[in-house]
């Protein structure tokens, strides 16, 4: 199986050794926090975040001028940001609406689930609030529960895994660093034989809107088995006309914090401030849906060597660093069901801005005993 153990150290993207974690007294630190923990942590490494991988991704992105979204998370700088940015921006906390929204999801989630055994798999964990609220709502049900937070950023699975031991203290937690896009095996990773057979709950919370959907679908489609259950949530497009809904929130994406996360990557290249600026609008995709996107546009000249190449960009040059689809309920059906996955039940914010949908194969909906779907 292509994975290997770490210890707790990460590469930047310059190739330098980059230690993660600080270490005080036997606890250790991050985003602000110190907890106590044991001198090690066992996270395993698929083989699309090696080095020599992550290499061929960013010399990709820079030829392409189109920047795979995971160069955004991969160091502690970058790590940092975002957890900064989703605290101060994201609905989920700072919209009470939204949070009750998540919550009656994993209460129908859980009432869902008919197994003694569940293993959480937390796809794009992030900070893993959202799958520690809902490891919440899983215990006190006599059942055996672990704990699976997948990012592509070692900083972020390892804030994972405490926030899930927080909220379930005890739970067993095998956390993976891995690119989602590029792990075609993930099916073998993240099902290995097991003793007694237990339920996967599958969460992608907030990171649809980041992949190209002909590539992330056919992932979860094929992750989620008979019998499992996958809990995704979407940015949306509110209101009747979709074009003006997605109109509507551009406006969330334009400010300053959203730009010094997204220009630490290329500031970390090279690029100097005045080299050029972050400018935010909307495309139409091949798929019918319309994106946000985020380009830099170069106001002079810059070289950038990375890793023996070198790449020129002029003025007037654009370098595509960020995009994010917003979708409607009846587009997520429709695109799920492309995939034979079935929506069993959806939560929508009073806004009308986000969306929480409780999947399962195509088929198994009279099976589901959860919260009837919203409209």
């Amino acid at each position: 199986m292509p994975i290997f153990r770490t210890s707790i150290y990460q590469y930047d993207l310059s190739g330098e050794n980059l230690h993660v974690w600080t270490f005080v007294l036997g606890h250790w630190s991050f985003a602000g926090q110190s907890w106590p923990m044991s001198a090690l942590a066992h996270v395993a490494v698929h083989a699309s975040q090696f080095p020599e991988n992550v290499q061929r991704d960013l010399l990709q992105s820079l030829r392409e001028r189109r920047i795979d979204p995971k160069f955004h998370y991969i160091t502690y700088k970058q790590s940092r940001k975002w957890l900064a940015l989703h605290e101060a921006w994201s609905p989920s906390r700072t919209d009470a609406d939204c949070a009750a929204v998540y919550d009656r999801a994993f209460l129908a989630a859980a009432g869902a689930l008919h197994s003694s055994r569940v293993r959480l798999i937390g796809l794009g964990c992030g900070g893993g609030q959202k799958d520690a609220r809902l490891l919440g709502s899983l215990t006190g049900q006599g059942r055996e529960i672990t704990y699976t937070p997948c990012d592509i950023s070692l900083a972020l699975v390892l804030t994972s895994s405490h926030a899930a031991q927080t909220a379930v203290p005890g739970i067993r937690c095998h956390p993976l660093v891995c690119d989602l896009a590029g792990a075609v095996d993930l099916p073998q990773v993240l099902h290995p034989q097991e003793g007694a057979p237990a339920v996967h709950l599958i969460t992608f919370f907030g990171m649809i809107p980041n992949f190209e959907p002909e590539v992330i679908l056919p992932r979860l489609a094929v992750l989620v088995r008979p019998g499992d259950l996958l809990l995704l949530s979407a940015n949306l497009a509110p209101g009747p006309d979709y074009a003006a809904g997605v109109q509507h929130v551009l406006p969330g994406y334009d400010n300053p914090q959203t730009h010094d996360w997204l220009l630490t990557f290329l500031h970390d290249l090279g690029v100097e401030p005045g080299d050029g600026s972050v400018q935010f609008s909307i495309e139409d995709s091949e798929s019918a849906l319309k994106r946000i996107v985020a380009d830099f546009c170069f106001a002079r000249r810059r070289i950038l060597p990375v890793y023996g190449e070198r790449f020129e960009f002029r003025e007037g040059d654009k370098v595509r660093l960020f995009f994010s689809y917003r979708y409607t309920p009846g587009l997520m059906g429709s695109l799920l069901s492309e995939y034979k996955l079935s929506i069993l039940g959806q939560w929508i914010t009073a806004s009308g801005e986000e969306g929480v949908f409780l999947c399962g194969k195509a088929g198994t909906a009279g099976r589901f005993s959860g919260s009837p779907a919203q409209p």
